[in-house]
């Protein structure tokens, strides 16, 4: 369907100052897009779209800016919704791998995702409160060093790196993770950090010098039920005029990022019901100059995890909205394959109990 004038030059202006970070007047517009009306027509047009709140007047320069509502007509209505063919084909790459952690899936999807689109990927985990530890592992990587290896009913995985102290046998270490798998298999997540203090007086029964040990299972834990919450991208964000050029938007978004708390508050806004991606223009967590666009994947019978693309108001929303898309879709039929693979399995071993 053919856009209208007005549909049109709002198209132009929204995707000029996306490209250039400026403000733009009806003769740029004319030669930058080669629109076949005067410019007294544009000029007459601007002020009809200003009327309505879709741009806005920069300070005392003649040309025009999106405002907030602009973004969003933009984005519901003028788009084009086209999808990079390098981001679709980085990702098939990733979803061809054979890859089977759910955590390195996501982790380098979302790399791509902030590559492709110079914008910030923070990922959100499974919730705590859902969560069991399925197993603790040990890896030698070393002749004094082991690495303990956490996974959870979800996939979620953190690791311990520490050395053995002197006198301190392996081999009493692995006693100790046999009793730990034996006594915290199946444990919520949240409850971790005090099954492990009250497991602190079992410990010292298999190695005396225990507390190495005990204070490395312990930090873990701590972590294991923190807010499970990545972030990717933060060098591309930063090549961004709006933070490269500015030192006081530059310390606000560094605030935002650093601040765990605000984080989860900006994905928590996600609607668990919500069919598409959320776009959150402007005034994110009292920040004016960044904007958001939040989605969930399915990861299968493991849950889900939530995805937020995090820049400047200035972002690239069909660019950035349809990355986001493709990229949902992409995962969610790359979980959803494991579990029609694990159903089927399921069947045929009952199917072959009963023969």
């Amino acid at each position: 369907m053919a856009l209208s004038r007005t549909d049109t030059i709002l198209k132009y202006i929204v995707e000029y100052f996306i490209k250039h970070a400026e403000p733009v007047g009806s003769q740029t517009l004319i030669d930058e897009y080669h629109l076949p009306y005067s410019s007294a027509t544009i000029r007459n047009e601007m002020v009809a779209l200003e009327k309505m709140d879709l741009i806005e007047k920069v300070h005392t320069s003649s040309g025009r800016a999106p405002s907030s509502q602009g973004y969003r007509y933009y984005c519901e209505h003028l788009r084009d919704k086209s999808v990079d063919e390098e981001l679709k084909y980085s990702l098939q790459n990733i979803l061809t791998a054979k890859i089977q952690s759910i955590e390195e899936v996501i982790k380098s999807s979302c790399e791509i995702l902030s590559q492709m689109t110079s914008l910030v990927s923070v990922v959100m985990g499974p919730d705590e409160n859902e969560e069991r530890l399925a197993n603790i592992s040990l890896v030698p990587i070393g002749p004094n060093t082991i690495t303990a290896v956490f996974v959870t009913d979800k996939g979620y995985v953190e690791n311990k790196t520490f050395l053995l102290e002197k006198g301190l046998d392996a081999n009493d270490i692995a006693s100790c993770v046999i009793l730990l798998n034996d006594r915290l298999k199946g444990t919520p997540v949240f409850q971790l950090v005090d099954k492990i203090k009250a497991l602190k007086p079992l410990l010292s029964d298999y190695i005396v010098s225990h507390d190495l040990v005990y204070q490395a299972l312990l930090e873990t834990f701590v972590r294991f039920a923190s807010d499970r919450l990545s972030l990717y991208g933060r060098e591309e964000l930063f090549n961004n005029p709006e933070f490269k050029n500015d030192a006081a938007k530059l310390q606000k978004m560094f605030h935002l990022l650093n601040d765990r708390h605000l984080l989860k508050q900006v994905e928590g806004d996600f609607k668990s019901d919500a069919q598409n991606p959320i776009v959150k223009i402007g005034n994110v967590e009292g920040n004016p100059d960044v904007s958001t666009i939040t989605t969930k994947v399915k990861l299968g019978t493991e849950g889900e995890t939530t995805i937020t693309l995090l820049g400047p108001t200035r972002m690239d929303y069909d660019k950035a909205l349809s990355a986001l898309e493709y990229l949902t879709e992409q995962l969610n039929e790359y979980f959803a394959q494991f579990d029609a693979s694990a159903n089927k399995e399921d069947k045929g071993g009952k199917n072959g109990g009963d023969a």
